[in-house]
């Protein structure tokens, strides 16, 4: 039986596009017609309500499946985007961390509440909160991979070690299969020296586990989520949607799961302009 593919968006660094990110990339795979889930396991509940969604209309979430066992069918709410569905959050997950903490496989809660969802799905992706709590954690032991987001300024490095550590750890006691998908630059400005060198010195850094797809600062970006939609539906044709696109093809491309031709592949262009 075919199992869904599952990606956390992981950085505990707040403000480098990891919502925006997984709203975005969730939406591309779906529009690919790539039955997708996301699971929004951020307390701030972005993911949902940029997809729509008013919190005062959530009555469970999944704080319910975490704590109360509720079953992820019951909880699961359709998107306005085709092929996209939404286990949504709500403000009740700041609790969820203080109330597992004497559950005796406190970091596999979420892996198991997901278990009879993987055969519905192509991709699940999990929005992390911008911490490394037993959230973030149980979101690690539940994927097979995670996508790390990290803005291209001065401080881009800072905190990206202290993450990998944690992987580290992960996939030393809790998950040995869980890989990095790819680290992913976000809110690149070509015009700023800044930008090309800090990508500059985290692809020397990390060499192939950086995307080739750079995700550039991008208007439309900010404002879908206030329209309560991906940029994808609120801007089709803007930079941003594009980018999440070649991102979407090109973790498909890694895995395997598109029939595009090698010459036909999408990347990212560099700043330079040169197709990388």
């Amino acid at each position: 039986m075919y199992m869904a593919k599952v990606i956390a968006i992981a950085n505990q660094k707040g403000g480098v596009g990891k919502t925006t990110t997984a709203i975005n990339l969730a939406a591309s795979l779906a529009v690919l017609e790539f039955k997708t889930l996301l699971v929004d396991a951020d307390p701030q509940a972005n993911s949902t309500t940029g997809n729509g969604f008013d919190l005062k209309n959530i009555q469970i979430s999944l704080y319910d499946c975490m704590v109360n066992e509720t079953a992820a069918a019951q909880v699961i709410l359709e998107t306005q985007t085709p092929n996209l569905n939404l286990l949504p959050s709500h403000l009740d997950l700041v609790g969820a961390e203080i109330e597992l903490i004497n559950h005796p496989n406190r970091e596999f809660v979420l892996r198991k509440a997901l278990e009879p969802e993987l055969a519905n799905y192509d991709f699940i992706i999990i929005d992390c909160s911008p911490s490394l709590g037993l959230i973030t954690v149980n979101a690690l032991a539940a994927a097979d991979s995670v996508v790390i987001p990290v803005q291209c300024e001065y401080f881009a490095l800072e905190g990206l070690g202290k993450l990998l550590n944690t992987i580290k750890i992960v996939q030393t006691r809790i998950n040995a299969n869980l890989k990095i998908e790819g680290i992913l630059m976000t809110m690149y400005d070509g015009r700023l020296r800044l930008s090309n060198q800090v990508v500059e010195e985290i692809k020397n850094h990390f060499g192939d586990l950086v995307f080739n797809t750079i995700l550039h600062r991008n208007t439309r970006l900010g404002e879908a989520p206030s329209f309560g939609m991906p940029a994808l539906l609120y801007d089709a044709e803007s930079t941003g949607a594009i980018n999440y696109l070649n991102l979407a093809k090109e973790i498909l491309q890694k895995n395997n799961m598109t029939k595009i031709k090698n010459e036909d592949k999408i990347f990212e262009t560099d700043e330079h302009g040169a197709d990388q």
